[in-house]
């Protein structure tokens, strides 16, 4: 019995085992993404010391630290629920470089490398996950399509 799903109709993906391995990889680092921007969040909810400290560097306020961790723990949650992760990717990349700005810019520019390279991670999650952004985007206009009633939510 295959482990794998059966691609979804009209999918033109090859389910190659070198396309199998990127996918797999893929998932692995989104479930790793959503787990690290998830800690960043509650950091950032429970007023963190740490937290706290940076906000308080920059020159910007509490309200900007909780908005910040919403918006980190939005991003992370949804880039657990496959219909969405594509879409979250994308805003996370606009969040995560901010962040690569704040850090060149107000922080430490050395510590700038870390959301650059998780904005890199992002682009290829969002890369990934099109044919999925635009299933999203036919479901929400009323178009989803009938023959893949489901697969939407697979993978």
């Amino acid at each position: 019995m295959s482990t794998t799903a059966a691609p979804a109709p009209g999918d033109t993906r090859a389910t190659t085992p070198r396309r199998r391995v990127a996918a797999a990889a893929l998932t692995g680092a989104r479930y790793a993404l959503a787990l690290f921007l998830g800690f960043s969040a509650v950091a950032k909810l429970v007023a963190h010391e740490s937290a706290v400290a940076s906000f308080s560097r920059m020159g910007w306020g509490s309200g900007a630290m909780y908005t910040i961790g919403a918006l980190e723990l939005a991003g992370a949650v949804a880039l657990l629920v496959p219909l969405l992760a594509g879409v979250a990717a994308i805003a996370l990349a606009g969040l995560l470089a901010g962040a690569a700005v704040v850090q060149l810019t107000l922080l430490d520019p050395p510590n700038a490398v870390m959301p650059a390279l998780l904005v890199v991670l992002v682009v290829l999650i969002a890369r990934d996950r099109r044919e999925r952004i635009a299933d999203l985007f036919a479901l929400l206009r009323g178009r989803g399509r009938a023959a893949g009633a489901g697969q939407w939510m697979k993978r």
